[in-house]
């Protein structure tokens, strides 16, 4: 029988997190709460079998940025990151520190659950291809998808660079090393996913948010050019991922898949 999934929200706003907790139980998910970063911190140290959080980012003390911050040197669990700031640099640096997704406040619930069921959705693509080049080590696996592993690992090798899909490490043959955030990582690997392949933008929008992109949505373009900046590529000559003008983006070098152990580089 399948577990319930596990989702940890952290608000200081007893309404939210009530009604949060009432609504995700309705839809068999397992809820814990936390009102302050610093509750949810040290219980999150002490038990780390959530399955996705949903973290404010106006938080009493340690802000929600800082949290998340904090969480990504010892997690990969996926965050959604809840906003009244209807500003968009807020939202941009809530993805670039690791933040999967974000939705302004007030919310509809329903939007929320959308949200969580395209990470998870996500979340189990990665793991089934995971399961083609491990198919002995899924069950073990599945139960620390959260945690940065040194297990053997699936690593994609494209032009200069190896993206390990296990710690979330993107390199380079020059021997520079960066971690991705959430939402550039899952920008790389659905274009390592369909090399040769034009892109729309509301394919990315769909499947690296859970929904479509809007008219005036510039956080496609925003993510498109972070991620070509995480790849060296200059900015009006892109070489690896380029745009075709009115259809989309391309990712346009081949792509390896490769089985590492724990001791390759």
């Amino acid at each position: 029988m399948t577990r319930s999934k596990t989702v940890f929200v952290v608000d200081d706003d007893a309404e939210i997190r009530n009604l949060l907790k009432t609504y995700l139980e309705k839809h068999q998910y397992s809820v814990r709460t936390a009102e302050s970063g610093e509750t949810f911190l040290s219980e999150f140290e002490q038990d780390s079998s959530a399955d996705l959080i949903i973290l404010d980012i106006m938080l009493p003390g340690e802000d929600g940025f800082s949290v998340c911050r904090s969480l990504r040197m010892k997690s990969l669990v996926p965050v959604i990151m809840l906003t009244a700031n209807s500003d968009e640099m807020d939202r941009i640096i809530g993805l670039e520190i690791g933040a999967d997704d974000y939705l302004a406040k007030p919310f509809n619930p329903r939007e929320l659950l959308a949200r969580m069921k395209a990470i998870f959705r996500r979340v189990e693509q990665i793991n089934v291809l995971n399961q083609d080049i491990h198919p002995e080590s899924n069950q073990e696996q599945s139960e620390s998808n959260n945690k940065p592993n040194n297990s053997r690992q699936r690593r994609f090798n494209f032009a200069s660079f190896c993206l390990d899909t296990l710690s979330r490490e993107l390199s380079h043959n020059d021997g520079s090393i960066s971690a991705l955030s959430g939402a550039d990582y899952n920008l790389l690997m659905l274009f390592l996913s369909h090399p040769g392949t034009v892109l729309t933008r509301e394919f990315i929008a769909e499947n690296t948010r859970g929904r479509d992109s809007a008219p005036l949505d510039r956080f496609i373009d925003v993510h498109i050019s972070r991620l070509r900046q995480r790849l060296n590529e200059d900015a009006r000559h892109p070489q690896l991922i380029k745009t075709i003008r009115g259809e989309g983006y391309i990712l346009t070098v081949d792509v390896e898949c490769q089985d590492a152990s724990p001791s390759a580089h």
